[in-house]
């Protein structure tokens, strides 16, 4: 007789948490079946294809019972339809800065552990700043604003293989030391219309690249049949997950990074203007050249003029912006 769903095996996949002492956010999904293991980085094409088609033929456990575990508490919740499941909490004792270890259970309809996920959480340091960033165009060269350039490159690289733009490492190690000591780096958070899908490959790019570790906040997962609406926008969203971070830190001012292949200097400028004792920086990639003039006319929109903005085509133009405003030396 074949198990239910609830019963046969699963995965917990926990995405980077973040927080403070008072403030503890952590998200993660229920999948049913075994993780999905790149075993392998390959230059071989159809490797690569099968790879991201298994990513999309995920099936989330909905409405199941999940429990995590945090040094002496218990925390209880209910995945939604999508598998999705989102724990926020305050801790009973203090937390040292940095990376802390959590773990998620997956419990069956008879109340015990079917499947655990171990994952991390960040508390950052108290520093001057923090960092918000796209990822697409930002700092992964996408082609997000062309469809088929788009998903030629999604489907024939890995994570090993796709590319930064040049000089982008060197200036998130400079915005990452910025106005604080090599023991407290900055905090990076980075915000995408990607898929939670693509989480492990994500890490995977940035770790490759040596670029500053931070938390990712991307978009919902998506199944099988829409593959191809891979990395399709939720602007609004995105707008909330990054308000989200800005209010769960209130001592920090934020730099926001993106480009203006989409929507983020409308984003940006929008939080800007909401958050202005908040916000210390803004600064676009200039990657569609024919709305260079709508993208500076909407960062001169900021109404709090002490706010820095940096519209550059070039990573050693923004590093220059930074060392005249006095970020970086």
């Amino acid at each position: 007789m074949a198990k239910s769903p609830i019963q046969s095996e699963a995965t917990v996949k926990i995405y980077h948490g973040y927080g403070h002492k008072d403030n503890l956010i952590l998200y993660g999904h229920v999948l049913s079946g075994k993780p999905i293991v790149r075993k392998k980085y390959s230059d071989n094409i159809i490797r690569n294809i099968r790879h991201l088609v298994k990513l999309f033929f995920v099936k989330p456990l909905a409405g199941v019972s999940v429990m995590l575990t945090w040094e002496n508490q218990e925390l209880y919740s209910t995945t939604a339809s999508d598998g999705f499941f989102k724990f926020e909490w305050q801790s009973d004792n203090d937390i040292a800065a940095g990376w802390h270890t959590v773990t998620v259970n997956f419990l069956n309809v008879q109340g015990v552990v079917a499947a655990t996920g171990e994952g991390k959480l960040f508390v950052p340091h108290s520093t001057q700043y923090a960092f918000i960033s796209d990822i697409d165009d930002t700092v992964l060269v996408s082609y997000a604003a062309t469809t088929y350039k788009r998903l030629k490159t999604l489907f024939t690289k890995n994570p090993r293989t796709r590319k930064t733009f040049a000089d982008l490492v060197r200036n998130y190690g400079l915005l990452s030391a910025a106005h604080t000591e090599p023991s407290l780096p900055n905090p990076f958070f980075y915000v995408s219309s990607s898929e939670w899908n693509l989480y492990d490959d994500l890490i995977e790019f940035f770790r490759f690249n040596k670029l500053p570790e931070g938390v990712f906040l991307l978009n919902e997962i998506k199944r099988w049949y829409q593959l191809f609406k891979s990395g399709g926008t939720k602007h609004h969203g995105k707008l909330i997950r990054i308000v989200r971070v800005l209010e769960a830190f209130p001592r920090q001012r934020f730099i926001l990074l993106g480009d203006n292949t989409q929507k983020d200097p409308e984003i940006y400028v929008s939080i800007a203007n909401k958050f202005p004792g908040k916000i210390a920086g803004i600064y676009i990639r200039n990657i569609i050249f024919k709305k260079e003039q709508h993208t500076k006319d909407i960062l001169a929109s900021i109404q709090n003029k002490e706010i820095h903005s940096c519209l550059f085509k070039h990573t050693d133009e923004a590093i220059l912006f930074s060392k005249s405003i006095g970020l970086i030396l």
